[in-house]
């Protein structure tokens, strides 16, 4: 059988993009996303990698002319649906640890524009030892730091960052790490000045799963060890001036891409929508020896139990129009239906406790500030998370499930340092739903 690179010749396009990280994420979210640019004329941009950990996947990448297999599948419209796409928009790759010049001579191309990422939540973090003659430094932002540096001795324009890194203000954060080395490093107030009048870190939200390689025959003619899944649906959310807008026409490509001046709306939508769903269930459900989050949708009972959640007491929480929030909770059942995809509850049910805490219970008190009373599905699942604690399919530190499970409910409800705050009003509801695997 050929290789993908003996089927499909790699297209030459200028290196507009430089994008940290190989993994499956990006190359099924990002690469993906400009390989429409393309293919569609809105664009000419070619992508090209760097490795941001020693020991990666570029060497297999580059050994089949970084191109590969995308494949979609899901539900569109209650019908299992597969897309799949052959993406050559990946020039080659740079391994700053075998390579660090050539590195930094990224900073030499004048057609570079765009910078984006993904290098896992931790990546975006400051790290006290790196310095500007290492050659690498370890972290992300300060690699990023030498490269905008040279960029800046160069005397020209600077990037638009748009990092997909899974934290709040993820594009504020890096900028906030990328000044702090300027100074630490002493790289003086011009370079500070063209970071901030010649930059744009914006912050986004991205939201799509990416299954990466399969481990069943996807039906290919050609051979695609870099062959890469995910989900259907997909969502970049993006928090920028307009003018960015017009520099990656993504909408114009028929993506699900929103520009928006309030990223923050979105990121709690999704935390309380898609987020919220999955910890109100997984107590709940595996109290009741459900496995995967598609049997509970497939199961009458509690599906009706998670709707009930979602659309009755989750949704009237949140400041964006009804319309779309339903659209949304729509399109997360649709995903959690999906049938090519396995995702175990008991997966989900690691550290439920700080879960609930950020996904469940603001929406608790936002309904009870704007209904007078408490959701009582809600409720319902928070007593299951109680009530699972007890059990030995809780996933947590030892302390937290050692707490959770030999301590008085008033106690538990008392412990601010598990919740925020002091939730003992919440008692006599809790007890409505007191052993709730009933």
């Amino acid at each position: 059988m050929k290789k993908i690179n003996e089927v499909y010749l790699k297209t030459e396009r200028p290196e507009r993009v430089i994008q940290f990280g190989e993994g499956g994420f990006l190359r099924g979210f990002v690469d993906w996303m400009f390989q429409k640019l393309n293919d569609k004329g809105l664009i000419k941009a070619g992508v090209v990698v760097v490795q941001p950990i020693e020991k990666g996947l570029c060497a297999k990448l580059m050994e089949q002319d970084c191109i590969y297999t995308h494949v979609m599948r899901g539900l569109d419209n209650g019908k299992p649906t597969v897309d799949k796409a052959v993406i050559n928009v990946i020039s080659r790759c740079v391994e700053p640890y075998s390579d660090y010049d050539a590195y930094l001579a990224l900073a030499d191309n004048p057609d570079s524009r765009f910078i984006v990422s993904n290098t896992t939540e931790s990546g975006i973090a400051y790290h006290e030892s790196d310095k500007l003659d290492d050659a690498p430094p370890v972290s992300y932002p300060a690699k990023l730091t030498a490269l905008l540096y040279r960029r800046f001795k160069n005397g020209m324009d600077g990037f638009i960052l748009l990092p997909c890194e899974l934290i709040d203000k993820n594009g504020s954060k890096l900028k906030e790490i990328v000044l702090r080395y300027a100074d630490e490093w002493a790289l003086g107030d011009d370079f500070v000045k063209w970071i901030n009048e010649k930059n744009c870190f914006c912050n986004t939200l991205v939201d799509r799963i990416v299954t990466g390689r399969p481990t069943e025959d996807l039906g290919l003619n050609y051979a695609d060890d870099m062959a890469n899944t995910s989900e259907l649906f997909h969502l970049w959310v993006i928090e920028g001036p307009d003018w960015v807008k017009e520099e990656l026409p993504f909408t114009e490509a028929g993506l699900n891409v929103v520009w928006t001046d309030n990223l923050e709306r979105y990121r709690t939508r999704k935390v309380r929508i898609l987020n919220g769903a999955h910890t109100s269930l997984v107590p709940y459900a595996m109290l009741r020896g459900f496995k995967t989050v598609g049997d509970c949708v497939a199961d009458s009972d509690m599906c009706a139990y998670l709707k009930k959640c979602v659309y009755e007491e989750i949704i009237p929480t949140l400041d964006l129009s009804k319309e779309e929030l339903t659209e949304y909770a729509d399109g997360v059942f649709e995903r959690f239906a999906n049938p090519y995809i396995c995702h175990l509850l008991s997966s989900i049910a690691l550290n439920s406790v700080s879960k609930f805490k950020v996904r469940v219970l603001p929406s608790i008190m936002e309904y009870k500030k704007r209904m007078g009373s408490y959701p009582q599905t809600l409720i319902k699942g928070f007593a299951a998370l109680l009530d699972f604690y007890k059990t030995d399919m809780a996933n947590d530190a030892a302390d937290i499930m050692e707490f959770m499970k030999t301590r008085s409910l008033d106690e538990i409800l008392a412990n601010t340092d598990f919740w925020g705050e002091d939730l003992t009003c919440l008692k006599e509801e809790v007890l409505k739903y007191a052993d709730s695997s009933k």
